[in-house]
């Protein structure tokens, strides 16, 4: 009896608490024991408080016993200590992770996840890393103190994917985008510092600046990229010696900039004494039909105004990351010595295991195979939401990135289409964190790549129809023609 009892002490982390276990007859055929035997086994589980038996229906993993509630300590001081900023700040710096954490936060078992910002598991390269990771771990000194810069040979691979006459000596190997975003603006921008922003724009960049006391200052886009006069302006305008840009396929609209903008751009900021921090953060996720594509900012800056930051995460996996920032002149000395001081160096095996990768033949293959899936998805979506979702604009399909960025009929309540969404089963992002100012229309961004298939896009814009109907002027009927509802 105390031999059987041991080993379903043993078995134990196989049922959840609540869960049944084996019946009495199972365990006597499985153990080789008589009922007897089973039966005593139990009551001693039971008498221990790891079982319950319920007579007719079996035997039972016990729940744990809640635990004594603890007195609440009194928190109420910390509203005052995080509020007295002193008076060396210009603006009180406050840290608002909601425009993230929509896209991070994993939606409930049944709802299609169209606020996704990293491919579905079905898109990542598991195997490749794995097989990266493994081959990386088998390299002598794998484990040891990397370069603080960066392994040499990353460095290396980072520069010549940015082109130009950028070299291995003005990279800094660092820990994921979001990461390199948070120490470029750290280095070029004080506390209480204007710092100029595309209007909209990725949320993650707007409450980096936020966090650090600084002033995001909007610039409009159109699908060519940032407005050149409205650039210019906003400097005049500010003193500001820092811009933010996504030159190509922007979030959230998928705009590219246009060739006879870049030049202009580069060109204004250099007049301004300012830098251009160029976030290429989704290079590799270019569509099957995206032809050439423009390259970096920085390959074409020889006076050091534009800090790079490219990135492997979106292409492979969210825990992939490793990233770079790319610089000449001082400022590489400075963005250096902050990341030095935030994270001392990116973990050498992760460093390792990302050269593996990229240098084997399995990385061509996946980026292949992503540039042709993320095509049909996009399409998918697209036709999708032309035949059920007239009333939604759609100003700009891509040819690259993971998203659509639609604008809402006038008069729609974006938080009330963003619940209704969720409540007919679709999570997706709502736009108002993309502006740093106030949005001249509702919008939603949906997300194609964090789904399973194109099949699970079609099912999920069918479920927004519903949401439509519920909250849309009109209930999702067009002006002036009752006929365009679908089911």
């Amino acid at each position: 009896m105390g031999e059987l009892a041991d080993r379903l002490r043993r078995e134990f982390d196989r049922y959840s608490p609540g869960g049944k276990l084996p019946s009495s007859r199972a365990l006597v055929e499985r153990f080789r024991v008589s009922p007897v035997t089973v039966s005593r086994a139990l009551a001693q589980l039971a008498a221990e408080g790891l079982v319950v038996t319920r007579p007719g229906a079996g035997a039972f993993r016990a729940r744990p016993p809640h635990p004594a509630a603890t007195p609440a300590g009194d928190t109420s001081w910390q509203e005052i200590a995080l509020s007295a900023d002193g008076a060396a700040d210009l603006v009180p710096r406050s840290v608002d992770a909601s425009g993230v954490t929509v896209s991070l936060a994993a939606p409930p078992p049944g709802v299609i996840e169209f606020n996704g910002g990293y491919l579905h598991p079905s898109l990542q390269p598991e195997r490749a890393m794995a097989a990266a990771l493994a081959r990386a771990g088998r390299r002598p000194g794998a484990w040891g103190r990397p370069p603080m810069e960066g392994l040499p040979e990353l460095r290396e691979w980072f520069a010549r994917t940015v082109g130009g006459s950028v070299t291995a000596a003005e990279v800094l190997v660092s820990a994921g985008g979001q990461a390199s975003l948070t120490t470029a603006l750290r280095a070029l921008a004080p506390p209480g510092a204007p710092v100029l922003v595309e209007s909209p724009t990725y949320p993650g960049m707007l409450a980096i600046a936020r966090s650090a006391g600084q002033r995001p200052v909007p610039v409009p886009v159109d699908p060519d990229g940032v407005k050149p006069e409205l650039l210019a302006d906003a400097f005049r305008a500010t003193g500001a010696r820092v811009f933010v840009c996504q030159p190509l396929f922007q979030n959230p609209t998928g705009a590219v900039l246009a060739a006879d903008r870049r030049a202009e751009v580069l060109r204004i900021a250099r007049e301004a004494g300012a830098f251009v921090v160029e976030d290429d953060f989704v290079r590799r996720l270019a569509h099957e039909d995206a032809g050439p594509l423009p390259r970096p900012l920085a390959a074409d800056d020889p006076d050091g105004v534009v800090v790079h930051v490219g990135s492997l995460t979106k292409a492979t996996s969210p825990s992939f990351r490793v990233s770079a920032l790319a610089a000449r002149g001082p400022v590489l000395e400075r963005l250096r010595a902050i990341q030095v001081v935030d994270t001392f160096f990116v973990p050498r095996p992760l460093q390792e295991a990302a050269l593996e990768l990229v240098g084997s033949p399995a990385w061509p293959r996946h980026l292949r195979a992503v540039a042709a899936e993320l095509r049909a998805r996009r399409d998918a979506m697209t036709a999708a939401l032309r035949l059920r979702l007239p009333e939604l604009a759609l100003p700009h399909v891509p040819s690259g990135g993971y998203h659509l960025w639609l604008r809402l009929p006038d008069g729609t309540d974006e938080g009330a289409f963003t619940a209704a969404a969720l409540r007919a089963g679709v999570a997706l992002t709502p736009g108002r964190p993309y502006f740093s100012a106030e949005p001249p229309a509702a919008h939603v961004r949906l997300s194609f790549a964090a789904v399973a298939g194109t099949a699970e896009i079609t099912e999920g814009v069918r479920r927004l129809r519903t949401a439509c109907d519920e909250v849309l002027p009109g209930n999702g009927v067009l002006p002036g023609n009752r006929s365009t509802r679908h089911p």
